[in-house]
């Protein structure tokens, strides 16, 4: 079974979650450590500086640990990243076209809106190409975002799983109406999508 973005944001709230915990517990640990060496440590006077002797144990721990949560932060995030990189031979595929300041999507039928229509259950890959500047297409609901570079065709994937309207948004600043640059992906049921995809009018809308 290919993940659902319902599963896809677990793992990735998962991830987020695990990252802010531990530079939390380190934050507050660290803080809290150089506190007490000021007060315990803080020169006095008349104090005369003593030699330290290193200690290979303490240097190995301190090296060793940031390490292995560094790797377990990375392994996690890796685990997520290719929930959407393995993308299933019978994906429904749609063109993305970016510009400033629209996005345009293109059916293998030949029909082109502004908005993503897309079938409930049915794995959606999108080809993804600017005709301008750098864009990035961003599902803040699906937690998914890809860049849409010029003369580049990058790919992003996902398999919806609720029937809804997500909103779509350009998380790459890209000139002066950016902040304008919004549509939507609709998850439909499959029989009102394909009456949809089907129909001659290409802005009928029966989402709703």
């Amino acid at each position: 079974m290919y993940p659902t973005p319902t599963e896809h944001v677990q793992t990735v709230d998962s991830v987020m979650l695990y990252i802010v915990v531990i530079s939390a517990i380190l934050l507050i640990g660290i803080t809290a450590t150089m506190i007490i060496f000021v007060f315990k440590y803080h020169r006095k006077k008349g104090h005369k500086p003593v030699d330290i002797p290193s200690n290979i144990v303490l240097e190995t721990v301190w090296i060793v640990i940031p390490t292995l949560l560094v790797l377990s932060m990375f392994y996690y995030g890796y685990e997520g990243f290719k929930e959407i990189r393995d993308v299933p031979d019978d994906a429904f595929t749609v063109n993305v076209t970016a510009r400033m300041w629209q996005w345009e999507f293109k059916y293998e039928n030949g029909k082109t809106t502004d908005t993503l229509y897309v079938p409930l259950g049915k794995p959606i890959l999108l080809k993804m190409e600017s005709l301008d500047v750098n864009h990035s297409l961003y599902i803040p609901s699906f937690r998914i975002k890809e860049d849409v570079i010029a003369g580049q065709v990058n790919h992003l994937y996902f398999n919806p799983d609720v029937v809804g309207s997500y909103i779509i948004t350009c998380a790459e600043y890209c000139g002066l109406k950016h902040s304008m640059m919004y549509s939507k992906v609709v998850v439909m049921d499959d029989d009102k999508f394909y009456a949809w995809y089907n129909a001659d009018n290409p802005k009928l809308n029966l989402a709703q």
